[in-house]
């Protein structure tokens, strides 16, 4: 019986999807397998399971498999890297070999001839087999061992010549290794790639939802760590002669035809030069407000405050909480062919469309204080500033302010009350604070439960935060970990807000110097939210969990 009629027989696909899947097979020269994956009718595990009861073959689930490193040592790394097939077992005489292609008849002939083993394929799900390869033999596993990773090899950057390094780093499989470090990071939704020699080993860590996390990594990889460096160095336009002093640079990445921008910051350590990979993906991170996680009131308040004509929004918290992201949020909520939006950053992380948007560089004197005053003479309705880090920024955007426009900027304190604070301890005056200052939000980033996994957590109430106001019949949730989240039970992140709200009473405050705390209580009176009571809600919306809550908002 062909596999066709095994399909329409188990219904699996109708005699008109099969039709359609033969057509495409014919106009495209395509495998019939292929065919029926492009159309999308059935899933790949569906379709393993069919053709592996057509041609006899087992179809093994790879998700819990542990494999003991005799096992891995039968079949050469190249013969897996390139054939993505996987030695799962050994016995009598015969070595099983994973595989999601049945059609592929020359891995398994080579295979057999490099064993010398009986060779009996298993059919499983090519991304769990990607996944296995990566975790036992590493990523670039089969590039480190065509540059010799096996034994010797590598030169270190000390002893290299400007040119050992750069010849090193234009060989071919260098290139090749770098661009499957970058984009293992990509595929994995990591933000930052960390680079960091050590006296016997390169780690390669990878950021991804906030955390670092080990990249799969073959031990030889610390051989190569000079052309590794080298390599990056050429690609973000750095002196790879310079090993004693930091270095900043940016590469343009194209990956599954998604732009990356990567930021790249260099500086020397003890046992070599130390990486840090900034992963900006311009197709995903642009957000709307809708997407921040903010709630319904939150999200009311904000929406009106952008749409003030004139005052000084500033979004504050520490590195890495999402602010810029929340302004471009703000910005593109803005943008239409009736106002003109500037920004001044350092750097500029995203384009934005319709924004006309300006590149700090402090060593041609072109600060933020310089470019906010230039651009007021290019007739903004909206200013955007990267960050207020001085007096003169501070003192250009109130001026901004003044003369009817709205500025929105960032800042780095812990919560909403602390920001016009902030102002007056930088030196500006308290009536210039009070009368310019229309809103302070202070944010978190805190990982989501994964959706693929989650769960509900029964918990003592006696162990919870007493703040948390646990009820009797209220469910937590958490997850359990699966492949989708990589065993963590988190996938993604979602903001905490704090928007305070400059009313009279709080510009009242802020012109008398009085302390955050008595802001706070002012704030309370016109629906000031904390952190902390955000993530609350957030828990029990079951979005997240209460250690992620206590985590990012303990003070």
């Amino acid at each position: 019986m062909r596999i066709t009629d095994v399909l329409v027989r188990n219904g699996l696909l109708t005699a008109e999807q099969m039709a359609d899947v033969l057509r495409l097979q014919q106009a495209e020269g395509l495998r019939l397998d292929r065919a029926i994956v492009r159309l999308e009718y059935l899933s790949e595990r569906e379709l393993l399971g069919a053709l592996g009861e057509h041609l006899k073959l087992k179809v093994a689930d790879l998700s819990q498999l542990s494999v003991g490193q005799e096992v891995l040592r039968l079949l050469p790394a190249k013969l897996v890297f390139r054939k993505r097939v996987f030695p799962i077992g050994q016995a009598d005489g015969a070595i099983e070999v994973a595989t999601s292609d049945a059609f592929d008849m020359s891995a398994l002939d080579e295979a057999r001839l490099l064993t010398g083993l009986e060779v009996r394929p298993v059919l499983a799900a090519a991304e769990e087999i990607d996944k296995l390869i990566k975790a036992h033999y590493g990523v670039g596993g089969d590039t480190i061992d065509e540059m010799g990773g096996g034994g010797g090899g590598g030169v270190s950057a000390e002893s290299a010549t400007s040119e050992d390094l750069l010849e090193m780093a234009q060989e071919a499989s260098v290139i090749k290794l770098v661009n499957e470090i970058i984009i293992e990071a990509v595929n994995e939704r990591a933000s930052d790639i960390h680079i960091e020699p050590y006296e016997h080993e390169l780690s390669i860590r990878y950021r991804i939802d906030g955390v670092l996390h080990e990249a799969s990594m073959p031990p030889q990889i610390h051989r190569f760590q000079a052309a590794i460096i080298s390599r990056l160095k050429i690609l973000a336009n750095l002196n790879i002669a310079e090993r004693r002093v930091p270095q900043d640079g940016r590469i343009e990445f194209s990956v599954g035809g998604r732009q990356i921008d990567v930021r790249v910051s260099v500086i020397p350590m003890l046992f070599g030069e130390g990486i840090v990979m900034r992963l900006l993906d311009k197709s995903s991170v642009l957000f709307t407000l809708t997407q921040l996680g903010m709630d319904d009131a939150t999200f009311s308040r904000f929406q009106g405050l952008i749409r003030r004509p004139h005052g000084i929004l500033l979004v504050t918290g520490p590195t890495g909480s999402g602010k810029t992201t929340t302004l471009y949020a703000a910005l593109n909520a803005l943008v239409n062919s009736e106002i003109k939006v500037l920004t001044v950053e350092d750097p500029v992380e995203y384009h934005l469309r319709g924004v006309n948007q300006i590149p700090v560089d402090p060593q041609v004197g072109m600060t933020f204080e310089r470019g906010l005053r230039a651009i007021l003479r290019h007739d903004p309705d909206v200013l955007m500033i990267g960050e207020i880090r001085d007096l003169e920024t501070a003192r250009a955007a109130i001026a901004a302010a003044l003369t009817g426009h709205l500025v929105l900027s960032t800042l780095h304190t812990n919560d909403a009350a602390s920001a016009p604070m902030r102002l007056l301890d930088m030196g500006v005056e308290p009536y210039l604070v009070s009368s310019t200052l229309i809103g302070a939000m202070a944010q978190r980033l805190v990982r989501t439960i994964c959706p693929k996994c989650r769960t509900t957590d029964p918990a003592d109430p006696r162990t919870l935060p007493e703040d948390l106001g646990w009820r009797p019949g209220d469910v937590l949730h958490r997850g359990a970990g699966c492949e989708a989240c990589r065993g963590t039970g988190f996938r993604g992140r979602t903001g905490l807000y704090e928007l305070l709200t400059i009313n009279e009473p709080l510009a009242e405050c802020i012109l008398h110097r009085r302390p955050p705390p008595e802001l706070i209580r002012a704030g309370r009176e016109d629906g000031l939210r904390l952190l902390r009571e955000d993530g609350w809600i957030k828990v029990r919306q079951g979005v997240t969990t209460v250690d992620e809550v206590v985590t990012c908002t303990a003070v």
